[in-house]
């Protein structure tokens, strides 16, 4: 292939990013023929690809008929935030503050970029950017089986971001606002309020309830 992508990651990437932004919506059926005819590759490709979608829970298979197009449930979303809030504030709560402080010019960037992006109506490129601003919470941490778990977490940020498209243009203000206030949190050596931010940040946005962690112990 002229990128270097086998026939497979090509109908795999294909039908993932249409099922992340909605292209196919949940409760969709397809075609094994139609998929090859839109992507122009052989079915072989394309079955393996459904095969790997389904894996992952994103499609369910059915011998003779397709794949059916999954969505993530109302609990679905709701505890991939309360898992996003802990993977982020635990990161946060773990790292120096020298590490911390380090941060401030990058995710002022990234803010900048956000900002533009949601001006000009640019929803994948506001999304990939928010993803890559919470995913530096947990970084600092320095814990990589705590990256790796949030970094499996990503499509399933992808896919209810991209059904909060509108919502996200309307919270303009108010997201970019909040993100500044975490950045500015993110430097004292209380953390308390950074964690309160991010929980009500993350309610507000996605409109559901982000429980609060417990208070870390306190070394003895």
């Amino acid at each position: 292939m002229a990128d270097g992508r086998s026939a497979s990651e090509m109908a795999y990437a294909h039908i993932r990013d249409a099922i992340l932004t909605g292209t196919c919506e949940a409760g969709t059926m397809l075609s094994e023929v139609s998929l090859a005819n839109e992507i122009g590759l052989s079915r072989t490709p394309v079955r393996t690809a459904l095969a790997l979608l389904q894996d992952e829970g994103w499609v369910t298979l059915y011998p003779k008929r397709g794949a059916l197009v999954q969505g993530l449930s109302e609990r679905a979303i709701a505890e991939l935030l309360d898992a996003r809030y802990v993977l982020e504030s635990t990161g946060v709560q773990r790292s120096s503050l020298e590490r911390r402080t380090a941060l401030r010019e990058p995710l002022e960037a990234q803010i900048a970029e956000q900002r533009a992006s949601l001006e000009r109506g640019d929803i994948p490129a506001f999304i990939e950017s928010t993803i890559a601003f919470h995913r530096a919470f947990v970084e600092i941490g320095e814990n990589q089986v705590m990256l790796e778990l949030y970094d499996r977490l990503g499509d399933r940020e992808r896919y209810v971001l991209f059904r909060l498209g509108p919502k996200l243009i309307a919270r303009h203000d108010d997201i970019i606002a909040e993100h500044r206030e975490l950045v500015c949190e993110l430097l004292q050596e209380d953390l308390s309020a950074f964690r309160e931010t991010l929980r009500l940040h993350m309610s507000d946005t996605n409109g559901r309830l982000v429980h609060p962690l417990p208070p870390p112990d306190r070394p003895r």
